[in-house]
């Protein structure tokens, strides 16, 4: 699958502002080693054509986590998936391609083996960044699995990844390796255990560089019950990985029912439910504990409505910026919050999904509006227009944050098609629009237009800050027939 580009590119920012233009080209291969391995491989690795990220606003200390978009590491993603989902990832993709300060960085190629060889699941990934500049350097990274199935959804496996600084500009002894195992025990029927231990390898971040989680479950048709542990130590540094925060053990437990009543105010189900999360630091200080009460109440006209209450601490060990100058204390916050989540049917040509809490925070209160409608014409039109509006006052200062997002699919054929994703931000001040056409091939190969611009809100549209346009066509060919 070879692929042609030629882009546009104009940065307003700069002094002297000038269009660069740019042609490039590359190539994937997939090969069947046998009818249940493959191979793929990829030199030039472009991704102009997926959608961009959806903007967060972030309101506390920790990593924010933006999900893999990117086709060549979405295939066969689960067998290289260990950890705790948005916590502790073992092996995150996105960090292949991604600079120390969240810019792209090139990626010269690669390749992956997956599938199966006997009772073993594998996967081989070998990916290879090129440096930029005089700023960032090179890197390899490699990631291998392997997984062994049972009976009664019984499997263990191991997961070994590296991150090897390459080139001129990367430092001696510039590495990160981390090594896991990790399995599954089905018990009967209705329960299993899960859980893995992870150790990492850094130069200078020698003591205790370890992971591990267990969970429990138990599950039928009325009841699901769970509780789990994990523990993450200061110096493990998955930095292949996604690692939310660290330096901390980890207590989680779920009890979560299923009630379909006769005949009782049209309901189709009734689902009352208890969560809990405590996050404690090695030295007993309880850095985050978050109550969930809650039940969702289904209708049979489709509609649900979720009513909850949370109860909630969080305990700041140093202070930080909330907001431009909007500062947190050091202290320990206990609050009690209300929440309420109305949907209408999903299926009908306009639905709404709107959240709504309402309660304290970080010794102030917020008030989080997070409404969005969607309106569908069959199979040729959809759009999606959402809102995140949170008020927040604080002893510290009062703020408020917008985040507004429009999403657009006209599909002229089940082949072609036109996508756009406005998004403004009021924290930056900044709107931007990613607009992609394509006309669709075999495989998802063909054309695709994409045009991507950023703007300072004054007025309307505002002042550019940058803009791009790239034309790729990429075709298929299989050069067995």
């Amino acid at each position: 699958m070879p692929y042609g580009l030629a882009s546009g590119q104009q940065d307003f920012t700069l002094p002297e502002s000038e269009l660069e233009k740019e042609s490039d080209f590359g190539i994937d291969l997939k090969y069947s080693l046998t009818t249940s391995l493959t191979l793929d491989g990829t030199y030039n690795t472009d991704f102009a054509q997926v959608e961009v990220d959806e903007q967060q606003v972030n309101l506390d200390r920790f990593s924010l986590f933006f999900p893999e978009k990117r086709p060549f590491f979405l295939e066969n993603a689960g067998l290289f998936s260990v950890g705790e989902t948005r916590e502790v990832e073992l092996f995150f993709s996105r960090r292949i391609g991604l600079g120390a300060e969240g810019s792209s960085v090139p990626i010269v190629g690669g390749g992956r083996l997956s599938g199966t060889v006997g009772a073993f699941k594998v996967g081989l990934l070998e990916m290879q960044t090129e440096s930029v500049g005089e700023e960032i350097q090179g890197n390899n990274f490699a990631v291998a699995r392997v997984v062994r199935e049972f009976a009664n959804r019984s499997s263990v496996g191991v997961l070994v990844t590296n991150r090897q600084g390459t080139g001129k500009l990367s430092p001696d002894k510039d590495h990160n390796r981390l090594f896991a195992i990790d399995g599954r025990l089905g018990l009967g029927e209705s329960a299993d255990i899960t859980g893995f231990f992870a150790r990492s390898e850094t130069p200078g971040m020698s003591h205790n560089p370890t992971a591990f989680r267990v969970n429990g479950q138990y599950a039928n048709e009325t009841v699901t019950l769970s509780l789990g542990f994990t523990q993450v130590t200061e110096n493990f540094n998955p930095e292949v990985g996604f690692l939310q925060r660290s330096n901390y053990r980890k207590v989680s437990a779920s009890v979560f029912t299923r009630f379909r009543p006769d005949d009782f105010l049209s309901l189709q189900e009734l689902r009352p439910h208890v969560n809990y999360r405590g996050f404690w630091g090695f030295d007993g200080y309880q850095d985050t504990g978050y109550l969930h009460i809650d039940n969702h109440w289904e209708f049979r006209n489709a509609y649900e409505l979720h009513t909850g209450v949370n109860f909630t601490r969080e305990g700041v060990r140093e202070p930080f910026e909330v907001a431009d100058g909007v500062t947190i204390p050091s202290e320990q916050y206990d609050h009690v919050e209300t929440q309420i989540n109305f949907m209408t049917d999903q299926s009908d040509w306009i639905s709404l999904n709107s959240r709504i809490t309402a309660g304290g925070f970080f010794g102030g209160k917020r008030l989080s509006i997070g409404p969005s409608v969607t309106l569908r014409r069959g199979e040729t039109l959809s759009t999606e227009f959402s809102i995140s509006y949170n008020k927040i006052d604080l002893p510290g200062g009062d703020f408020t944050t917008n985040l507004f997002r429009t999403r657009i699919t006209y599909s002229f054929s089940t082949r072609i098609f036109v996508q756009v994703l406005a998004q403004y931000n009021d924290q930056s001040d900044i709107w931007s629009a990613n607009a992609r056409f394509g006309w669709l091939r075999t495989a998802n190969t063909g054309l695709f237009v994409v045009f991507n611009q950023t703007s300072q809100i004054d007025g309307w549209p505002g002042e550019a800050l940058n803009r791009g346009v790239t034309v790729k066509y990429t075709h298929l060919f299989d050069v067995f027939e």
